[in-house]
C-alpha cells in the first residue's frame, strides 16, 4: 500500500512515479504517441482529409467506454474495501480473544495462555500465506513450533484447520471447569467471527471479475486509444501527440489501477500492507501478554508499505 507523505505539494502529485500508474502503462501511452506522430505525419505530408472522421466516433466509443470504467473500477474498489474491512476486523478480534483468555481463563497456566495466544497470531500469518499463495512454513514455525507446524503445512487449508484447533482448546477448556459456559458462549462467537474472516478473503480470491468483461473493456480502451489521432489530427494537428498522450494515458491508468486494486491481496504497491498488518497483530498480542520483547512495526519502504 502506497503510503502518502501528511504535506501533498503539488510538484510531489504531479510529478512523483512512486505509487502511480506510470511505470506499467507508460509503453502502451509512448505506442499510442508514435502512432498519432505517424498521423499528423502521413496528414500533412500527403494531405489526406482526415479530419473527415470528426469527434463523433470519439464520442460513441468514449461514453460506453467511461460506463465501463466505472462499474469496474467501483467493483474493483468495493473488492479492496471489503477485503480491508475484513483484515481490520481481525485485529479486532484477535485482540479481544487475548485479552478474554488472558483475563478469564481460571486456573490455566500462563505457558497455556501463551499457546493459544500464539495461535492466534499463526492463524492471520496463516491467512496471509494462503492469500498470497507463498509458504507459511517459516512464520509457522515461529509461532506453534517445528512439530505442531508440520500438521497445519501438510493441509490444504491452514487457517481453518487452525481455527478448528484453536476451538477445541477453548471447548477443553469449559469442560475442564477453567472457562465460564457464559464467557465460552462469547468466544465463540468471536472464533465464528474469524469463520466469518477467513471465508470472506476466499471468497474475494477464488472470485474474480468475469473474464469477458474484463477482455471486452481491454479492447474497447485500445480501440478508443487507437482512434484518437486520427479524430483529432484534423483540429489539432501537430498537438495530437500530446493529447493522445494525456488521454491514453488517463485511460490506460484507469484500466491498470483496476486490475490492481480487484486483487487486494496481491504484492503489488497498491495492494493491502498484509505483512504489516499481521505485525501489528504480533505488537498487539504481545503487549497483552507483557512480553518485553514486543516486534517493531513494519515501517514503509521507499514509500510502499507492505
Amino acid at each position: 500500500m502506497i503510503v502518502r507523505p501528511a504535506s501533498r505539494s503539488p510538484w510531489l502529485m504531479l510529478f512523483t512515479l512512486k505509487g502511480s500508474i506510470v511505470s506499467i502503462v507508460w509503453r502502451r501511452v509512448v505506442a499510442m504517441m508514435l502512432l498519432a506522430t505517424m498521423v499528423v505525419f502521413v496528414e500533412y505530408r500527403y494531405t489526406m482529409d482526415a479530419a473527415g472522421l470528426g469527434a463523433v466516433p470519439l464520442m460513441l466509443v468514449g461514453l460506453t467506454l467511461a460506463i465501463f470504467l466505472g462499474f469496474r473500477n467501483s467493483v474493483a474498489y468495493e473488492r479492496w474495501w471489503e477485503a480491508r474491512t475484513l483484515w481490520g476486523e481481525l485485529l479486532i478480534v484477535v485482540r479481544n480473544l487475548t485479552r478474554q483468555t488472558l483475563s478469564f481463563t481460571e486456573n490455566v497456566p500462563a505457558e497455556q495462555q501463551r499457546q493459544l495466544a500464539h495461535k492466534l497470531i499463526a492463524f492471520s500469518h496463516a491467512l496471509r500465506h494462503k492469500l498470497r499463495g507463498s509458504s507459511a512454513s517459516a512464520d509457522l514455525v515461529r509461532w506453534l513450533g517445528e512439530d505442531q507446524a508440520k500438521r497445519y503445512l501438510a493441509s490444504s487449508n491452514a487457517p481453518n484447520l487452525l481455527l478448528g484447533d484453536i476451538n477445541q482448546a477453548y471447548a477443553q477448556l469449559r469442560r475442564n471447569g477453567q472457562l465460564d459456559n457464559i464467557l465460552f458462549a462469547d468466544i465463540d462467537k468471536q472464533l465464528n467471527r474469524l469463520s466469518y474472516i477467513l471465508g470472506g478473503c476466499e471468497r474475494i480470491t477464488s472470485t474474480p471479475m468475469p473474464f469477458a468483461y474484463i477482455l471486452l473493456l481491454h479492447r474497447t480502451v485500445y480501440i478508443y486509444c487507437f482512434l484518437l489521432p486520427f479524430c483529432l489530427v484534423g483540429s489539432l494537428g501537430w498537438l495530437t501527440p500530446i493529447m493522445v498522450g494525456v488521454l491514453s494515458y488517463t485511460f490506460f491508468g484507469l484500466d491498470a489501477l483496476g486490475e490492481q486494486i480487484e486483487e487486494p491481496f496481491g504484492m503489488l504497491p497498491n495492494n493491502l500492507p498484509l505483512d504489516a498488518l499481521c505485525r501489528t497483530i504480533e505488537i498487539s498480542v504481545a503487549e497483552l501478554l507483557g512480553d518485553e520483547d514486543v516486534p517493531v512495526a513494519i515501517k514503509p519502504l521507499d514509500g510502499v508499505l507492505m
